[in-house]
């Protein structure tokens, strides 16, 4: 299903430049982000980029499992960074911005559920997991993984793209491995010569729940944006006053349709 040089060269044209990114492809791991983990204890070259047609350990956010059925793309990459701890949470919010830009541009009309999931007609086609080493103070590295529902059996709340193009796969598994790759890298990269404060303004025209009214601790807020920490900003009323409150990811879910 996937070839390392076909993904090299698909990156290659997509990010306009030579670099060669070393990309290892699994029949079967417990978990892509544990594996470059170990390459980087090893001192590997970063980025690098490990790729499984299954994982029996996949890692979801908070300790959740992904399942990880033979037929979706799996993949993480492993990049260098220096960020302050206070503000890990925005490499998942870039690299979530950089997959969606990459997708939409093939015509995949892809939003984003706050805070790292990938939504297609409502549902859910991919997630996203962070994982950051700290070296004296600073994030010196991250690995970005993402599971991507493609021609795998998913759950009623999901979606993978076989069904959105009706039978017909319309992106080769090797392309949408190097889109997804080429969306992490340009919103890490951007992050490293920017700052989050100007990735956020895209990110919110690809946020689904901008605008949204939701029910946080028995009171109606409607939603209003996202900080550089990733905390959900929600407006909150009341008779003759109003307040703003940031939930932290994790501590709500926002469901699907």
């Amino acid at each position: 299903m996937f070839d390392p040089d076909a993904i090299q060269g698909a990156l290659t044209a997509l990010l306009a430049c030579e670099t060669t990114i070393p990309i290892e492809i699994f029949p079967e791991l417990d978990s892509t982000n544990a594996l470059l983990w170990q390459r980087y204890q090893g001192q590997c070259t970063m980025p690098r980029v490990a790729i499984a047609l299954a994982q029996t350990a996949g890692r979801g956010q908070w300790g959740r499992t992904w399942i990880s059925a033979p037929g979706g793309l799996y993949l993480s990459v492993l990049v260098p960074v220096e960020l302050d701890p206070q503000f890990a949470y925005s490499l998942t919010l870039a690299s979530v911005w950089g997959i969606v830009e990459r997708l939409q541009e093939q015509g995949i009309p892809v939003q984003i559920k706050w805070p790292n999931d990938l939504l297609l007609q409502g549902k859910k086609l991919g997630g996203i997991k962070t994982e950051t080493k700290v070296s004296q103070g600073k994030i010196s590295a991250a690995v970005v993984g993402v599971g991507l529902n493609y021609q795998n059996p998913v759950p009623p709340t999901g979606i993978n793209l076989e069904q959105f193009w009706q039978g017909t796969l319309k992106i080769e598994g090797d392309r949408l491995a190097a889109l997804v790759i080429a969306g992490i890298l340009q919103g890490t990269q951007k992050l490293a010569h920017s700052s989050i404060e100007n990735i956020l303004p895209d990110y919110f025209k690809h946020l689904k729940n901008l605008g949204e009214t939701i029910t946080y601790e028995g009171h109606q807020g409607i939603i209003t944006g996202v900080n550089k920490k990733g905390e959900l900003l929600v407006k909150l009323t009341a008779p003759g006053a109003s307040s703003i409150v940031k939930i932290p990811p994790g501590q709500i879910s926002l469901g699907y349709e």
